[in-house]
Formats: structure tokens, sequence, C-alpha cells
């Protein structure tokens, strides 16, 4: 099944309404494209235009714009929009927002070349670095490396005040572990399919409502 597709703007030009979920192939590679592209051909936008034009109707949607890519070097060129909330983008909000976006594109002064523009969620391998990442990754799992050097694994029960609370094994039992975030040299989501449990959803849900997350 695919799950893009494209559709002409009104000075026809077209966007891409992408997958809401990378794979960690994806995401490298777009992070490699990011870094590769020094100059735009004429006519495009920088990403910090492409910001300024786009932000306020993202979030009027209630999500905010991580990062721009504009790839001068593919043929058409391609403007990647990487946008974040604390609802999870879906296909409909997804094709909605590439919509609103190409129309405001269409509007730039001299932008008259032909192009992709492809709306996408953040990839399971971006890093936690806010701390309203790790208040939209509540309930998923999460590998810390601590600043001191140790590791730690669980699943997120919440964030408040700069702290962490982390559901972690136990022995046979689970238990929560509070990690300031200053404490935390690195975060990174990991692939889960199957989720949590149903004992350990319990104690997620009890946490949550003993902390006040």
């Amino acid at each position: 099944m695919e799950c893009a597709g494209t559709t002409p703007s009104l000075a026809y030009r077209k966007y891409l309404a992408a997958c809401p979920i990378r794979t960690r192939h994806e995401s490298a590679q777009l992070k490699m494209r990011s870094f590769a592209v020094t100059q735009m051909p004429a006519g495009l936008p920088a990403p910090s235009q492409v910001i300024e034009l786009l932000s306020a109707e993202f979030e009027r949607a209630g999500y905010e714009i991580e990062d721009v890519v504009v790839d001068g070097h593919r043929r058409p060129p391609q403007i990647t929009v990487t946008a974040d909330g604390d609802v999870p983008l879906d296909l409909d909000t997804v094709a909605d927002l590439s919509r609103s976006a190409a129309q405001l594109l269409d509007e730039v002064s001299g932008f008259d070349e032909a192009y992709v523009l492809e709306v996408t969620s953040p990839g399971v391998d971006r890093p936690l670095t806010h701390e309203k990442h790790y208040r939209r990754a509540t309930g998923r799992l999460v590998e810390l490396e601590l600043a001191d050097g140790n590791r730690a694994s669980g699943r997120i029960a919440g964030v408040a005040d700069g702290v962490l609370h982390l559901v972690i094994r136990a022995g046979r039992k689970w238990a929560v572990r509070e990690t300031p975030l200053t404490d935390i040299a690195k975060a990174v989501v990991q692939v889960d399919f199957s989720g949590p449990t149903q004992p350990e959803q319990d104690f997620l849900d009890q946490t949550r409502r003993e902390a006040g997350l």
C-alpha cells in the first residue's frame, strides 16, 4: 500500500504527503542530505524562509516545525518539512498541512521551479533533547545514556519540572526511576512493536496518577 501521493498546486507544483513515521534508514538519508546541500539554485527558498512562511499555519494546527531541508540538487527539487506536536501526525493531517503549505509556497515571489513538498514527523532515531520531546514520547520505550556514563532503559511515564519519570523492570515487579533531564547525555526512543504488557500499562497509569503527570 502506498502512503504518499502527489497533487498539483495552483501553480502546477507538486507536494508529497509522506508517511508520518520514517524508518531509521530513511531518517539517516535525510540527515545526510541536509548536510550535503550547501548552495541552493536560484529561485528556491532558504530553509529559514520556509519556516517563517509556514510556522503560523502549522501552529494553528497544533504542530511546530522542527526542521526544513531544501534539496535543490534533486530533480525535481525537494523541500522536506519535519513537524512535531503533542498529537502524533496522521496521514489526513499530513495531507491537510501539505495542501496549506503548497498554497503558501506558491505565493513566494520568484519561486517558479516545480518542486516536491514533503511533510513528515521526526524519525524514531531522533534524540530527545527537550522536555517537550519526552512529553510527546510518553508511553514509549527509551534508552538513556547518562552523564556519569551509566545507561538505563524503560518506558516513559511522563516528565515534569525537568525530571523524567521512567518505569523500569525491578525483578518481577515494576519501579519508577526519577532522573533529572540535566543528568541525561542522550535519550533515544526504541522501536517497540508489542507495546506494554497489561501489568506494565497498569503501573504506568498508576504512576501518572500519583505523580500528577
